[in-house]
């Protein structure tokens, strides 16, 4: 289930009571008996002492207790009997499946994969939590908890330390691995068009439930929005039809009557009136138009870049890059965390210098570039004067009129009383949206978007995607860092993919085309990667059976050893010969062995001694035959 809504409207109050960290005014919230709630907390508490590896361990310290109990148990057993053995022997079957459903004796390898897919690599496992980033710390808390396997997952904002192949993995173990429930909030659209198949939005201090993925959700509820509107317009009309005829009315002859009906509309209204819905139109605000830029915008010729360990060696970011990007182009730039893609950025637009190689901007470039962080935003300015001063500051001659100000502001979901507040008073959110409105206010050529979605809900993700796409108005070129494919996707129709091992795929495309690719690219990796194990496989079968060969040679039976037939013997005799002779024999030890399996036979000495000594020559007579069959069969005589 996924849990939507506009930043502020209460999806993390909601799920914290759901969890019990927090106690409802009216109501209750029930948990299954037995049934154990896992949430997500956005500050982790982590032991600062522990390895990465060992507080992702301790996720298992319900199975460790398991395992006591279980010794325990066995030594008890060890001295027990009748009815209470049978009951400590309950008690060791209701324990081991405890154990199974726990994770059983596989945790490391458990460990190792959620570890592994959640972005750390084994060089990681050793180092303390407290060297650990803010961003490892939350992905870390992740992975604890998908450890600890609840029977109820309440995520709140899971992927938002994760990059593109963590959501990705996300993604298929809430799907394919988590057996129990997930109510999950996110602001990434296609992790909740994968995941879920119901949906719960917040609205106005209620939660309204879709059923469907989100882009189902999308649909239904702009179903339900017009039917609300159509409703609201046709009784604001009939309100309207009814204050016409009490105003014609109320002085002259039908008085009485007219304020008869005046009363009954007061009580409508204060009983029936129905709400109209929020906005939902579209990006409509015209943008200033940003001046033309060249046709190349910049050029970048072998350019390297690289920096150095704390260890010693260097860490190589990306190298030999040729890129040419032209006007009106929109590249998005993907890649592992910690890759360098900002440093990429930085590098491609002259702020870095390079190791080696060369970047030309093109003429008339005139960059905005969103950065992650906004300390330089006037903390005093309300968000309207905000916007008119962005505008008077970087389109000298252009005049934003307050209402023009108001109306840009409203479509990034600054509502009448938001837009005068102070941008120093604003959440992290609200502060992403003044700036990125202040940005496509602006009249840059050439965007540069380093992470914008961050902080965005999820309707303020696709305001900004309606503005970036070719109908929201943007006409220049951008580069875009971004995690949220489905941004990535709505507006780009080029890729930079980094590999975080300084490679750097150039892809013409959007997101899903390479994604599409990248599968199938994979698919055939692995599928060479398991014909070379098979030929590897094969090889070493046909050495140790070659070598098999060999040492059975070196024991066959030499000539008249044991009584059985020499090797001049063997060579004279017809293979139908041979096939006689060993089914003779097995036919014989079979013989023996069905009377030695009687217990009278044992009781007389002479008898057993005399079966037992024909057996032993039966078999020394099979072994040469046996021997010689095999290698005429081999051969193909």
């Amino acid at each position: 289930m996924g849990v939507v809504g506009r930043n502020g409207v209460g999806k993390s109050t909601f799920l914290k009571m759901l969890a019990g960290l927090m106690q409802p005014d009216d109501g209750e919230v029930a948990l299954q008996r037995g049934a154990r709630a896992g949430y997500l907390h956005q500050d982790p508490k982590l032991n600062p002492d522990e390895t990465l590896w060992g507080e992702a361990e301790s996720a298992f310290a319900r199975l460790h207790e398991l395992h006591q109990k279980l010794d325990h148990l066995y030594e008890e057993m060890a001295t027990a009997e009748g009815a209470k053995l049978e009951k400590l022997m309950d008690e060791q079957q209701r324990l081991t499946e405890a154990m199974e459903a726990a994770g059983g004796y596989t945790i490391d390898h458990k460990i190792a994969e959620i570890l592994h897919g959640l972005g750390f690599v084994d060089a990681q496992f050793k180092i303390k939590v407290s060297g650990l980033s803010g961003g490892q710390k939350g992905r870390l808390a992740l992975a604890k908890l998908l450890l600890e396997n609840p029977d109820v997952l309440l995520l709140d904002e899971p992927t938002n330390h994760l990059d593109i192949e963590g959501r990705l993995w996300l993604e298929n173990f809430l799907k394919n691995e988590f057996e129990g429930a997930v109510l999950l909030i996110s602001h990434d659209r296609y992790l909740l068009d994968n995941v879920v198949n119901r949906i719960i939005e917040t609205e106005d201090g209620r939660l309204i439930d879709y059923p469907g993925n989100y882009e189902k959700f999308r649909e239904l509820r702009a179903e339900r929005r017009m039917a609300m509107l159509r409703a609201y317009e046709n009784q604001q009309g009939r309100f309207r039809q009814e204050e016409a005829y009490i105003r014609k009315y109320k002085a002259g002859r039908r008085a009485a009557q007219a304020k008869g009906r005046e009363t009954k509309l007061e009580r409508q209204k204060e009983i029936n009136s129905l709400e109209k819905p929020p906005e939902a139109h579209s990006f409509e605000v015209r943008l200033p138009p940003a001046p033309r830029s060249g046709d190349m915008v910049f050029a970048a010729r072998e350019v390297s870049k690289s920096y150095p360990l704390e260890g010693g060696g260097r860490k190589t970011l990306f190298t030999n890059i040729d890129l040419v990007v032209s006007r009106g182009e929109r590249w998005g730039i993907i890649g592992p965390n910690g890759t360098g893609k900002t440093t990429l950025v930085r590098t491609l637009l002259g702020e870095i210098k390079s190791d080696s190689g060369t970047v030309r901007l093109g003429s008339n470039v005139h960059v905005g570039y969103y950065r992650q962080t906004h300390e330089h935003l006037p903390a005093d300015k309300p968000v309207y004067q905000y916007l008119q001063d962005t505008i008077k500051k970087e389109v000298p001659g252009t005049q934003m009129s307050e209402q023009a100000a108001r109306d840009l502001a409203g479509a990034f979901l600054f509502s009448g009383t938001d837009q005068d507040r102070p941008l120093g008073q604003l959440s992290g959110g609200e502060r992403s949206r003044a700036a990125i409105a202040a940005l496509l206010c602006s009249a840059k050529n050439l965007l540069v978007l380093d992470e914008p979605t961050n902080h965005l809900d999820l309707m303020s993700a696709e305001r900004l995607e309606e503005a970036l796409c070719d109908e929201g108005g943007f006409e220049g070129t951008m580069l875009l860092i971004s995690h949220d494919r489905a941004l990535i996707d709505g507006t780009c129709d080029h890729l930079l993919v980094m590999d975080g091992a300084g490679g750097v795929e150039v892809f013409h495309g959007s997101y899903s085309d390479w994604h599409e690719r990248d599968v199938q690219r994979k698919r055939e990796r692995d599928r060479a990667a398991n014909e070379e194990k098979s030929r590897r496989d094969e090889a070493e079968r046909q050495r140790k059976a070659a070598e098999e060969r060999k040492k059975n040679e070196k024991a066959a039976p030499k000539p008249g050893k044991s009584g059985g037939p020499s090797v001049n013997a063997l060579a004279r005799m017809r293979t139908d010969q041979i096939e006689e002779k060993i089914e003779k024999l097995q036919v014989r030890i079979k013989e023996i062995d069905g009377l030695m399996g009687d217990p009278n036979v044992w009781k007389d000495h002479a008898k057993a001694t005399r079966l037992t000594d024909e057996r032993n020559s039966a078999i020394e007579q099979l072994e040469p035959l046996e021997f010689e069959w095999t290698r005429r069969a081999a051969e193909g005589e």
